[in-house]
């Protein structure tokens, strides 16, 4: 076999490597447009589990790497002149020429050609001068063979906001370093790591906005380092900064990061009737952001998994190979992808956290990828984890106007209390509002009073029903419940009473109003199919069919309608207190009536509703203040809303940021943040937690409180999302309904059996004078926070 790999890379190098040493007859030759000592970069990070994965690939090159490795288990995170540091992480960086080298080396012993200073121009004349059978292109981020055959290859180049310097120092960083500085144009942040006996890596990185205000772009590069020493000179101690591209001139050096992404990762070449197979691999088929660390490493895993797929599949195809190697490979990048851009987001977004303590800033830093958990980050340090908890726990209990209860053990963040205007929940989970069309002309029976009683009973802090009807023509389905008329108060009551006097659950209805998704049958009849007889008018901000040509089409609201609607609204919200809910939620998501107008897929108007984003919620806002109006003072309000269509077009996560302000402004207490169901057009991206980014992005720029859900199925989940402080609350529907225990039986397997916070709080002056001397008498751990 006959092999030619362009670009002497990792990717290029360790593939080359792999397969001469499986296969030692094969002709393998590496081209590579430099000489082979040059380099442009410093060090580069493994974890401990991807040396796991060397070492059974090679082990020889396995061990080479590790001796030269410079390894460490900690992360310090220096923030508002505060360190907090965490441990048990196992990293090891190693010099970018350093591994090539080794990489080089084991080549030449294997016996492949190794051809530099070879600039490859003409892939088609290699064909025919090296007769390969297969063709690798490792030619990197800014791959010529990518780009010449994107037809084929459909890459997806998103260049990012943020720009970065790769930088040296040596200054030596015992542990994995982010420093971050406020300056009068902005926010900067460091990512320095020791890879040698005596050299750091040192990149500075600030959003290009904040790299414009501070004129580095009319900088040349001398001036820019010495910037960038002078900002960050309390973590250099004296030591300069260095860069390796000294021919870049001006700010050149200063680059955007782009995230790549091909939808086809091998190409067949037509050279002198010989079809000969091109097959992306490292930066040339994807990139991870540096702030995972995962470049190099997913450069070194392709290489395996393409040896791996040749071993596996013996003397089988090419074809097979390939394919082989292309369907599971790419599944395995879009997961560190996935992880990469969350943390990529997070850094361009430094300022939107900038609020949190250090604390709680270091553990969302920590957890931004979402592939780090709570418990993870427990058995890594205990310490760290015990001491966060407990500044946690403390903060949460005096907000509520709780005691601090006596535990073995600080308080997890899903079981500390949450305050929103008078109202106090025993813990921050919620029973998502879910559907279940058993309902008899809008009342409510047995089933809703088993349904939310046991999930009460089950420990959850919020119980919330399900979507309740303003009007008959506004539900659903014939089996949604309402709140339309008083007849249906007495059947709320006794729903609200057991679950007051049962648990110490509280418990809200969502209140709304179909619009072009009415008038369907029940779930299991078909989901958003039509009602075959009994169905009823339907109305929505613009005439639609939900489902085009099926759906039962929904005229444009009139005047008049408008005003009949917001009445309804405001009847059954004075229902709702008259029930005795606890808390009330708009709905006004998912395609329904109020969604409608909010959404530029489903609201064509040109009148005061219709055109920009503050003109499509007029009317939702006009309904929210007229319910706000008459709901209590003392009890919340919150809104829920589509942070996301997943249709090019419709609503953006830029866009919800401005819906939530803008009911905040209108009174809104908390915006319950889900997405999509607007459009049967929408292409989703699901995942586990996929929607709390929405919570995130909400509560910490609007700066009003939110309600995480989708996908959130365990303690670990939430814990994690109320700690990061991406929201206040997480809303768990599908796990609550195979286990109406969840949140108690998530509870035990922590160690907390007892969690009626506000019940202890109530037991009386003499109990708590007792409870607290007890909590004096326990030394509780403290934030280890130099």
């Amino acid at each position: 076999m006959n092999i030619l790999c362009i670009g002497g890379g990792p990717a290029g190098l360790y593939f080359a490597l792999l397969m001469k040493k499986q296969r030692p007859e094969a002709t393998i030759t590496v081209l590579e447009r430099n000489q082979p000592y040059d380099t442009f970069g410093w060090g580069v990070v493994f974890s401990d589990q991807t040396l796991g994965n060397l070492e059974q690939a090679d082990a020889k090159t396995a061990a080479q790497i590790l001796a030269a490795f410079n390894h460490w288990d900690d992360i310090d995170v220096h923030f508002k002149g505060q360190l907090v540091s965490f441990g048990g992480h196992g990293f090891c960086g190693i010099g970018r020429q350093r591994l090539l080298n080794i990489l080089q080396h084991r080549c030449e012993e294997l016996g492949v050609q190794l051809v530099f200073n070879q600039d490859v121009e003409d892939e088609q004349a290699l064909v025919l001068q090296y007769q390969p059978d297969l063709i690798i292109a490792a030619d990197g981020l800014n791959s010529r063979l990518r780009s010449k055959y994107a037809a084929v290859f459909q890459p997806d180049i998103d260049t990012r906001r943020c720009r970065f310097v790769w930088l040296g120092t040596k200054q030596r960083f015992p542990a994995f370093t982010f420093a971050f500085e406020e300056t009068e144009f902005g926010w900067f942040q460091a990512h320095a790591y020791q890879y040698d006996g005596e050299t750091s890596t040192f990149i500075v990185e600030t959003p290009e906005e904040v790299w414009l205000r501070a004129g580095l772009d009319q900088m040349s590069q001398e001036q820019a380092i010495q910037f960038c020493e002078k900002l960050f000179a309390r973590y250099l101690n004296g030591h300069a900064l260095m860069s390796n591209a000294r021919h870049l001139r001006g700010s050149a050096n200063w680059i955007k990061f782009p995230r790549i992404l091909c939808q086809r990762w091998v190409h067949h070449l037509q050279v002198a009737q010989k079809s000969v197979p091109l097959v992306l691999m490292g930066d040339a088929a994807h990139t991870a952001h540096f702030s995972i660390g995962s470049g190099t490493k997913l450069a070194l895993e392709d290489a395996i998994e393409l040896a791996q797929s040749f071993a596996a599949q013996g003397n089988a195809d090419l074809h097979s190979v390939l394919t082989q190697y292309e369907s599971k490979r790419s599944v395995e990048v879009l997961k560190i992808q996935s992880a990469a851009r969350n943390s990529m987001e997070w850094f361009e977004s430094v300022s939107r956290y900038s609020q949190l303590q250090a604390p709680q800033f270091a553990y969302s830093m920590l957890t931004r990828s979402q592939r780090l958990s709570h418990e993870n980050l427990r058995l890594r340090d205990p310490a760290y984890i015990a001491g966060l908890e407990q500044n946690l726990s403390q903060q949460a209990f005096a907000a509520a106007g709780l005691p601090l209860p006596v535990t073995e053990r600080p308080v997890p963040p899903m079981l500390t209390p949450f305050r929103l205007r008078e109202l106090v929940l025993p813990n921050r989970i919620v029973v998502s509002p879910m559907a279940q069309y058993s309902a008899q002309d809008g009342v409510v029976g047995d089933y809703h009073l088993v349904h939310l009683g046991s999930r009460a009973m089950g420990g959850a802090g919020l119980v919330m029903a399900e979507m309740t009807c303003v009007s008959a023509d506004a539900r659903i389905t014939p089996a949604c419940p309402g709140l339309y008329a008083d007849a249906h108060i007495p059947a709320w009551q006794r729903v609200v009473e057991f679950v007051h006097t049962r648990s110490s659950a509280k418990i809200g209805v969502q209140l709304g109003h179909a619009g072009a998704k009415g008038a369907t049958r029940v779930a299991w009849e078909g989901i958003d199919q039509p009602l075959a007889e009994g169905g009823w008018p339907l109305i929505s901000a613009s005439e639609q069919q939900y489902l085009p040509g099926i759906s039962a089409l929904a005229k444009s609201a009139t005047a008049a309608q408008l005003q009949q609607v917001l009445n309804d609204f405001v009847s059954a919200t004075r229902r709702a207190d008259a029930a005795g809910f606890d808390w009330l939620e708009l709905h006004c998501a998912h395609g329904y009536f109020l969604s409608s107008f909010i959404s530029p897929l489903t609201n064509q108007r040109s009148d005061q509703y219709g055109g920009s984003l503050e003109n499509r919620c007029r009317y939702p806002l006009e309904v929210f203040a007229a319910m706000r109006a008459v709901w209590p003072a003392s009890k919340p309000l919150s809104v829920r809303i589509s942070a996301h269509d997943w249709v090019q077009g419709g609503i953006t996560p830029d866009d919800a940021v401005q819906i939530a302000r803008l009911f905040k402004a209108a009174g809104a207490d908390l915006i319950d943040c889900s997405s999509g169901q607007v459009s049967k057009a929408e292409k989703p991206v699901f995942g586990r937690m996929y929607q709390t980014p929405f919570a995130d992005r909400i509560r910490n720029e609007a700066g009003i409180a939110t309600m995480a859900v989708g996908a959130i199925t365990e303690a670990d989940h939430a814990n994690s999302i109320i700690a990061a402080g991406r929201a206040d609350l997480c809303a768990i529907g599908r796990p609550h309904l195979t286990d109406p225990a969840w949140t108690l039986h998530e509870a035990a397997k922590m160690g907390f059996r007892d969690i009626a916070w506000p019940r202890q709080y109530l037991a009386g002056k003499a109990q708590l004078e007792r409870n607290l001397q007890r909590e004096r008498a326990v030394e509780a751990p403290e934030a280890r926070i130099v």
